[in-house]
């Protein structure tokens, strides 16, 4: 057997830099919580080739005496622990690893001045060995400046990405960090390109708006909920403003950037009605808690947390996007594609043109004569060209259109489209995916009164052969599946017995649905139970049961249908994410007949 041999400082160092400093965004990452830790309003990061040649952080932040500075270098020495008790860290970092890491594997030179002193002072290290220190010129803060990464280190240099893929990871800590300090200032130069900044003291709505999405700010809703001494804010985009990729969420427990599967599924289960499987929100989420309801020491870079009640964080979560998705009420995201917006536009009228259209107003005055090449035509009669939309004549008055926020229905295109007449533009309603929203309220809100709750017992128990570890699972949550109207029990180590289905899917298939939780369960932990699997089913149901496209309505169904959807919750989407309504500003109308 091998003789048993103590390690060399320096393959401590490189071994530990290999937990924490992985890629440059790793290193960004540990030097800008350093920043922030150290009470900074404001920080400047200077990157070179995607932070494989050059990694610069300078702050305003309380700075460092030489003696610190040594101290700082050396391994497990921290500032961000003033007692043992590592559980209540209220820090972004405390293992006091980053700076000794990072100095073993790259070129770093550190600079620091404390305020009220004349000078700072500054200390040089190369890949483990200290080249020099001096006095140093500087403002009171610090500046830390890493260059060739990896240099001495081939073998992980070679594993390391593109400067191109490595700058866009360090682009996205530096913004998630920067979205979870909205009074603190940031600036980021790549290779002498400014990319980023943005101002100290903003709010965190307006800090949220500019760095994830410019359109939160009219296509969100602002989240601030509280219950007792666990809070929840953030800025939430409506289920109509997605993307097909989930990595415009951003997530945040106490102020650190996290990815963790119990917040990412409860984000999936509030919108789990609203939006399509292949789509996903657009928010910025952040979460903060006791320190002691939270672990954040379960991963070495804290980007995974463990929750002391997650079932209670999960339904806080949910709750408390629907409530602010609630408040949007009818709300959707109005920025029409510009493919669409651009059939619009009408093509010249030519010359070779004209003499077909002019045979529509042979002997008609001057206002209905034909125009040069590419002018407006102006002043045509209502019997000139047959509508291709029917309108029903009212027989009594027209309804003013100033009296609702949707409008007045005027018309039906296709017998798919409603048309209706607000103060300030047409509202285009799709009748099916309107409709299907009303339907899937009036569901819920029925279950919401105890309505879906109820059981029915199966004549013969099914049995439904599962994996151990799915059937310890549903045998954990199945008090709470009983809530919902599903019954089960234990058969065997493997399998389930289904005594009752919740009376909602009395006929269906309960072996795919016992499954189907069985996985969510694994994925997203024992707080997602069946009651969101009822809200797809509720959403497959009200599918069926609304207004088809193709079916012609009346105009006083038409305004039913309007009235109805200013009166409902998240009418502005359908189950799938997809706006209900759009609407054609009249400034929009004008510019189209060329008045604006």
């Amino acid at each position: 057997m091998p003789m048993i041999r103590r390690l060399p400082e320096t393959l401590v160092n490189r071994i530990a830099a290999g937990e924490v400093v992985e890629r440059p965004a790793a290193a960004l990452k540990e030097l800008v919580e350093n920043a922030i830790d150290a009470g900074s309003t404001s920080i400047a990061v200077r990157l070179g080739e995607g932070g494989l040649g050059l990694i610069e952080v300078t702050d305003d932040g309380c700075g460092m005496t030489s003696a610190e500075m040594a101290l700082a270098l050396e391994r497990h020495a921290t500032s961000k622990l003033p007692d043992d008790a590592i559980e209540l860290v209220a820090t972004l970092g405390f293992r006091g690893e980053a700076l000794p890491s990072i100095a073993s594997v790259a070129r770093l030179t550190m600079e620091s001045r404390v305020r009220g002193a004349d000078s700072g002072w500054q200390v040089a290290i190369d890949h483990g060995q200290q080249v020099g220190e001096g006095p140093a010129a500087l403002p009171p803060g610090t500046r830390i400046r890493v260059e060739d990464l990896f240099g001495k280190v081939p073998a992980r240099r070679k594993f390391l990405r593109s400067p191109r893929s490595e700058y866009a990871a360090c682009l996205d800590v530096v913004r998630r960090l920067a979205m979870a300090r909205p009074e603190v200032g940031f600036t980021l130069e790549h290779d002498g390109r400014r990319v980023l900044a943005v101002q100290g003291g903003q709010s965190l709505a307006a800090r949220v708006a500019q760095l994830v999405a410019r359109e939160l700010a009219d296509d969100g809703v602002v989240i601030d909920l509280a219950r007792g001494p666990v809070k929840l804010t953030g800025v939430a985009g409506l289920p109509t403003f997605n993307r097909g990729v989930a990595d415009h969420q951003y997530l945040f427990v106490n102020g650190r950037p996290v990815k963790d599967r119990l917040l990412v599924g409860a984000v999936r289960g509030a919108y789990a009605d609203m939006l399509a499987r292949d789509r996903h929100a657009v928010l910025a989420l952040f979460l903060d808690l006791p320190p002691e309801e939270v672990d954040v020491n379960v991963h070495p870079a804290k980007t995974e947390v463990r929750f002391r009640d997650p079932a209670f964080v999960r339904g806080f979560i949910v709750s408390g996007l629907r409530h602010a998705l609630d408040a949007a009420g009818q709300r959707s995201a109005q920025a029409p594609a510009a493919p669409a917006m651009a059939n619009w536009q009408a093509e010249p009228i030519t010359r070779e043109a004209a003499p077909a259209l002019g045979s529509l107003f042979a002997g008609r005055p001057e206002p209905y004569a034909v125009r040069d090449a590419g002018q407006v035509w102006r002043g045509y009669e209502a019997s000139v060209l047959a509508p291709a939309a029917r309108a029903e004549v009212a027989q009594a008055a027209p309804e003013p259109a100033a009296s609702h926020p949707l409008g007045v229905a005027r018309g039906q295109v296709a017998n798919t489209y409603i048309v209706a007449e607000a103060e300030d533009g047409l509202v285009i309603v799709d009748q099916h995916a309107a409709h299907e929203r009303l339907v899937l309220e009036r569901l819920k809100a029925a279950g919401a009164q105890g309505a879906m709750a109820a059981s029915q017992a199966l004549l013969i128990p099914e049995v439904v052969e599962l994996d151990e570890p799915d059937c310890d699972r549903l045998t954990e949550a199945a008090s709470q599946l009983a809530d919902h109207g599903l019954a089960l029990e234990r058969f065997g180590p493997d399998a389930m017995l289904i005594r009752a289905v919740p009376a909602a899917l009395a006929g269906g298939n309960v072996q795919a649905l016992v499954r189907d939780i069985a996985d969510d369960l694994a994925q997203n932990g024992a707080a997602l139970l069946l009651g969101e699997r009822l809200d797809h089913v509720l959403a497959t149901m009200a599918c069926h049961g609304s207004v088809r496209a193709g079916r012609t309505l009346s105009v006083a169904e038409m305004n039913a249908l309007l009235r109805e959807m200013e009166r409902t919750p998240r009418s502005g989407q359908c189950n799938h994410g997809r706006p209900t309504w759009v609407k054609l500003a009249l400034e929009d109308v004008e510019k189209l007949f060329g008045r604006r």
